[in-house]
């Protein structure tokens, strides 16, 4: 057993040490000097999102970046949610409403959406949007910039979150703690050998239209749940550059507003980030859980000390690199880390039951 402690010691530390390194070498986009305004088609996947959608399309009104196309894909709402686009539409010649005519077999949702909207999109970039985004400042030319300062064929971006219930300061913070304890992410842009060093958030994706169309990702990932990361795989195995960043102020989102939304949420694509292993999140949540166990019984009391610092410097420096408040996610640390642990086993639920049910369908 001791050795089993030596090993949950040493994790702790590199996940100290990835944390880190996420907050020190934090990649945040500058605007460089852009000699001309390629145009950028905004692409918006949007159902049942009549609260979300006219405030988003007021955000990509009020950008100073003007040479974009917004396209908003109606995927079957059974809400306003077309309603609200064509209000808009009238005002901003900019935005244009594509209706579905039906999700064929095999599709995800949203997979058809991304793909429907790229086939009308006349952009030198794509820019795909979740309708409950929020975009601010230059984010816009700032993509750009990047873009082609570093060669790259996605930038995907997650967001900062805005959490105001209580149920949404325990659950939404959850990701980040895993994703950027994890993997550093500028390995993601900087290491292109390993498909496996990458990241994304469907949320934010912003593609170079030309090896889009090349790759077609949602297309031949038509059927998969978590598309945006099993996408940018897909494109470093093609050796093609990605980026992946935290966002700050010009991008933030509201994901979820209770603890029972973002537990359908979130048990949709957590094990993603464990490589689709079951095994893999199960044992993660486990060490992080109850590895102090071991480590106080069988380690000097010193090591013991040193390992209750690592996780909570862990959770200072990934709410820190994430934007979040320490403090509060300080607090709510326990009930997070049992957030985890909910969501890894609804995800094993709906695994054992062939699928779940997002926004009025059944998806597997």
């Amino acid at each position: 057993m001791i050795v089993v402690a030596y090993i949950i010691f040493s994790f702790g530390a590199l996940r100290l040490m990835v944390s880190f390194i996420n907050l020190a070498f934090r990649e945040k986009p500058r605007r460089g000097t852009l000699y001309d305004k390629p145009l950028v088609s905004v692409l918006i996947p949007a159902r049942n999102e009549e609260s979300n959608i006219g405030t988003l399309l007021g955000d990509l009104d009020e950008q100073l970046y003007e040479n974009v196309e917004i396209l908003v894909f109606d995927d079957m709402s059974e809400d306003e949610t077309a309603k609200v686009v064509l209000s808009h539409s009238e005002r901003d010649k900019r935005i244009r409403l594509i209706r579905s005519e039906g999700l064929p077999e095999g599709w995800t949702g949203k997979n058809y959406a991304c793909h429907c909207l790229a086939k009308e999109a006349g952009g030198r970039w794509l820019l795909f949007l979740d309708a409950d985004v929020r975009i601010s400042g230059s984010i816009i030319p700032d993509m750009i910039s990047f873009a082609n300062r570093h060669r790259l064929a996605l930038i995907s971006i997650f967001p900062k979150q805005i959490m105001i219930s209580t149920g949404e300061k325990i659950s939404v913070p959850v990701m980040n703690y895993i994703l950027l304890s994890l993997l550093p992410l500028v390995f993601v842009r900087k290491v292109m050998r390993f498909p496996s060093l990458s990241a994304a958030n469907g949320q934010f994706m912003f593609y170079d239209t030309e090896i889009y169309r090349r790759v077609q990702p949602h297309e031949k990932l038509r059927n998969k749940r978590v598309e945006d990361i099993a996408g940018a795989r897909m494109l470093k195995r093609m050796r093609h550059r990605i980026a992946c960043l935290t966002g700050d102020d010009s991008i933030k989102c509201r994901m979820y507003r209770d603890f029972r939304e973002a537990a359908e949420g979130f048990s949709k694509n957590i094990i993603a980030y464990f490589g689709n292993s079951f095994f893999a999140a199960i044992l993660f949540w486990f060490v992080t859980t109850f590895g102090f166990i071991p480590v106080f019984i069988y380690l000097q009391l010193w090591q013991a000390l040193a390992y209750i610092g690592f996780g909570f410097l862990i959770r200072v420096f990934v709410s820190a690199a994430s934007g979040q408040n320490i403090a509060q996610n300080l607090f709510y640390a326990i009930p997070q880390q049992m957030a985890a642990g909910f969501f890894i086993i609804k995800a094993i639920i709906n695994s054992l039951k062939g699928g779940y049910e997002w926004k009025g369908r059944s998806v597997r």
